[in-house]
């Protein structure tokens, strides 16, 4: 019993690092968004971090600008949340240990 216990924690341990793991690398995983017809463009990570955003210098209005931006940031921030969802899903579901009456991962 004990050892069928040790071997869970063990996978539960090995999952967990996977989880990390996982969240290291969609630091690295760049995703764009962009409004405006290219106007502004942002790129933020995986893991929802904006690395970058650039405004066309032909974009004077402030409030277009603004609006621009929050479609822009929105775009990119639900394709990574999308990712990296899917990706820790993935990285959890690999190391879980087989837990009956624990369909976690369908």
């Amino acid at each position: 019993m004990f050892g069928d216990f040790s071997s869970m924690m063990g996978k539960l341990k090995e999952a967990q690092e996977k989880i990390e793991a996982t969240k290291a690398r969609l630091n690295t995983i760049f995703v764009d968004g962009e409004a405006g017809n290219g106007k502004v463009k942002v790129s933020v990570t995986a893991n929802r971090l904006v690395k970058s955003i650039s405004i066309a210098e032909e974009l004077t209005d402030k409030e277009e600008i603004e609006d621009y931006l929050v479609l822009a940031l929105n775009k990119a921030l639900d394709k990574a949340n999308t990712i990296s969802e899917t990706e820790l899903a993935a990285a959890a579901k690999d190391g879980m240990p087989n837990i009956p009456g624990m369909d976690l991962f369908k």
